[in-house]
């Protein structure tokens, strides 16, 4: 409940797509799969650290986008890079910083070498042998499944469950779609994807490059701080790397600073937030856009509008956000 009809792909091609998605040995040396940056435990995320750990342990450059309702997505990455998940598929496995694998040719190459790949391939594709389509379409038919709806949002909404959610949920929702949130966060009269699947600039990235300018407090130990200066900082470890969003595919200077629209399905076990993960908590985001984002961001989207905000409405708009997760978020067998 509260999402498109969707035809179910080939159980075979599912099949052989999960067993691929846990494979550690499609990466370089061996150490990565598709399921360690989006883990199913924690809604096909990661939920601990800002970006997720790619090769060697380098921090990668942009969160990772939870896979839940991903069939329903019109582009893949932030940026939209990929049109279909059959494109995107097979991209990680190239990265230097992800899977970092040479070329295609010798992932398929290792796949082939395994037996106990002939057999699955042979059932989803009627031929044991991988080939870059195969397994493309084999990861995307996996990535098809992972739906998690029917939010105590959907049984009140859609469902017309008058008890399904909370009286503070339903005040937050009037609050959602007065406050415009709505315009980018889209639904329809029979379900919701909650994302117009556009690019949008809102400020996040011009606050972070900020903030990389700026003294750092942090905890020695419980109740010991102590600040380092930005001088400080750049010395001991890796600067963030720039990001020019959905500007780097178009080289269209509307699109500077630009990330897709994310869903705000299962959004509370879907943190850290935003692309890069800088804002920490649900709570951060509102916070956020209350403020009207960064105004002195001049590319900034002229939707972002900063709104009032009291203590009783970040409340209920809390428990409405809470209330788009679905039970089956993070049951996903391995």
């Amino acid at each position: 409940m509260g999402l498109p009809p969707l035809a179910a792909p080939p159980a075979a091609q599912v099949a052989l797509g999960k067993k691929l998605f846990f494979d550690r040995r499609l990466s370089i040396n061996g150490t990565l799969s598709c399921a360690m940056c989006h883990v199913p435990e924690q809604a096909f995320t990661v939920n601990e650290i800002r970006t997720a750990v790619g090769m060697e342990g380098v921090s990668l450059r942009r969160s990772a986008p939870t896979l839940l309702n991903v069939a329903y997505a019109t582009s893949m990455f932030h940026d939209g890079r990929a049109k279909t998940l059959e494109d995107q598929a097979l991209q990680p496995l190239l990265e230097d910083d992800e899977m970092a694998n040479p070329d295609i040719e010798t992932v398929m190459h290792r796949i082939n070498a395994m037996k106990e790949y002939h057999e699955p391939y042979k059932k989803a594709f009627g031929n044991t042998r991988a080939t870059p389509e195969r397994t493309a379409r084999a990861l995307a038919a996996y990535e098809r499944t992972l739906i998690a709806a029917n939010s105590p949002f959907d049984r009140w909404h859609y469902g017309k469950d008058a008890n399904a959610m909370s009286a503070t949920a339903r005040r937050g929702f009037v609050l959602f779609v007065k406050n415009g949130c709505a315009s980018c966060h889209t639904m329809g009269e029979k379900n919701a994807l909650f994302s117009d699947g556009q690019f949008h600039n809102t400020g996040v990235q011009a606050r972070t490059e900020a903030l990389n300018k700026q003294s750092v407090t942090y905890t020695l130990v419980p109740g010991l701080q102590s600040t380092m200066d930005p001088e400080t900082l750049a010395r001991i470890s890796v600067p963030d790397q720039d990001d020019l969003g959905r500007y780097e595919v178009t080289k269209q200077r509307r699109d500077l600073r630009a990330f897709k629209t994310p869903t705000l399905r299962n959004v509370s076990v879907t943190g850290p937030y935003m692309h890069d993960g800088s804002l920490t908590t649900l709570g951060d985001v509102l916070d956020f856009y209350a403020a009207g984002g960064i105004p002195s961001d001049k590319a900034q989207d002229p939707l972002i509008q900063p709104f009032a905000m009291a203590a009783q409405d970040r409340e209920d708009l809390l428990a409405f956000l809470n209330a788009l997760t679905s039970p089956d978020a993070r049951t996903f067998p391995r």
